[in-house]
């Protein structure tokens, strides 16, 4: 047992290490002034189409919708599709100003029905994107919000980058207490990501060249809260038609993008929180749902890499707090060292992102509260299906190394 618990410690202070590491080298979008734009600025403005999918979103899509107005920046279009709402999410598009008129730069759109083998998010996108008039396609979930350099600041990264996709991570607001438990755990992913490897594929093709789509696509993250597409980049790799039925488009159009970084094409993520917030659940059963519908569904076909993950975060991140009640000697003191690595690895993660120190006090319950919902996500993935936003989804894990 020794041996073990001297393990699992190595695991810990290298993930700390890895996430200090990675923590420097993750890119924060700085609030940029937007007259680098203008014709004085030096900078040209590509025309942006910002595309907000709204279904029952009368809690937040004026927050969300008058942010994305008030962008200062020359070119850009706003277009939220209405997606049969049942609240009053048309009503106060309506009064923000937008209109029906397809010369409007304020536009609504009435979704079409639901075709079998869609998602309801990725058929809104698709709607969306054929409808959008701009160079770059930006996605924006209606929950958010954003402050009125937030498209400026961030194209310009995106033409700095010569990026292809670029997803920039919303600061996440959060109330009720399963919210403050569970959310801050997303950030946890950064712990053993080879954020390193990563940028050093991006240096170049020739890099990328040297590892298989199969490798490279495991490296396709991104965050479906804010994702920027360059246009070109979008249709190339098939739109959010290409993965239909996927229930975590974002994953699925990131790894799109990493599988053909060999073909020249980029993908970054970046640190939005000082521009962008999210609060994307307001209840425990909202949260329920969600990562019911999306936890299985991150690993599509691979069933081994669901439960081994889930059996590593088990082992690293929660039986250390069982394990030091009946640890002895040495061992005792080898657990009592990785409970404080996984507090200071919480500690981190909650002082960089500004999250709740709820969640980094509750971490114990937070780690179970997970597991559970984790399981759910298999029961339903595996059996009738999940619901989400009153709609049931038969789960679909698509699978393969190669391009879609």
């Amino acid at each position: 047992m020794v041996f073990y618990h001297a393990l699992i410690l190595g695991i810990l202070v290298l993930g700390l290490s890895s996430l200090v590491y990675n923590l420097r080298r993750f890119h924060t979008v700085e609030k940029v002034d937007p007259g680098i734009f203008s014709p004085d600025g030096g900078l040209e403005a590509p025309f942006v189409s910002i595309l907000v999918p709204a279904r029952n979103e009368e809690r937040c899509i004026e927050a969300c919708a008058g942010s994305l107005s008030c962008q200062i920046y020359p070119r850009f279009e706003v277009i939220v599709l209405d997606d049969h709402s049942e609240d009053a999410t048309p009503e106060i598009l309506e009064r923000l100003g937008f209109t029906r008129d397809p010369a409007s730069s304020r536009r609504i759109l009435s979704g079409e029905p639901l075709p079998p083998g869609w998602t309801g998010k990725g058929w809104a996108c698709h709607q969306l994107s054929k409808a959008a008039r701009g160079e770059y396609l930006l996605f924006i979930d209606a929950d958010t919000r954003h402050e009125p350099e937030m498209l400026a600041s961030n194209m310009k990264l995106a033409l700095e980058w010569r990026s292809d996709l670029l997803s920039s991570w919303p600061h996440p607001v959060t109330g009720t207490w399963s919210e403050k438990l569970v959310i801050p755990l997303i950030y946890l992913c950064l712990t053993f990501y080879p954020v390193a490897l990563w940028q050093w594929v991006m240096k170049s093709v020739e890099n990328a060249r040297r590892l298989s789509p199969g490798v490279l696509r495991h490296f396709g993250a991104a965050n479906g809260q804010f994702i920027l597409f360059r246009r070109e980049a979008y249709e190339r790799v098939g739109g959010h038609a290409a993965n239909k039925a996927h229930l975590v488009e974002d994953v699925a159009l990131g790894r799109a993008v990493a599988i053909r970084a060999g073909e020249g094409m980029r993908l970054f993520n970046c640190d939005g929180s000082r521009l962008s917030e999210v609060r994307m659940y307001t209840r425990f059963g909202e949260l329920w749902e969600g990562f019911t519908k999306n936890i299985r569904a991150v690993f599509e076909d691979s069933l081994a890499a669901y439960f081994l993950s889930g059996g590593f975060f088990l082992l690293v991140f929660l039986a250390p707090f069982f394990l030091i009640w009946s640890a002895h000697g040495v061992s005792r003191w080898l657990v009592a060292g990785q409970i404080v690595l996984i507090y200071a690895i919480r500690g981190v993660l909650t002082r960089h992102f500004r999250t709740t120190w709820l969640g980094w006090l509750g971490h114990p319950l937070a780690q179970i509260l997970a597991t559970i919902i984790a399981l759910n996500s298999w029961r339903c993935s595996a059996g009738k299906g999940v619901v989400w936003k009153g709609r049931r989804y038969e789960v679909v894990h698509p699978g393969g190394d190669s391009p879609a």
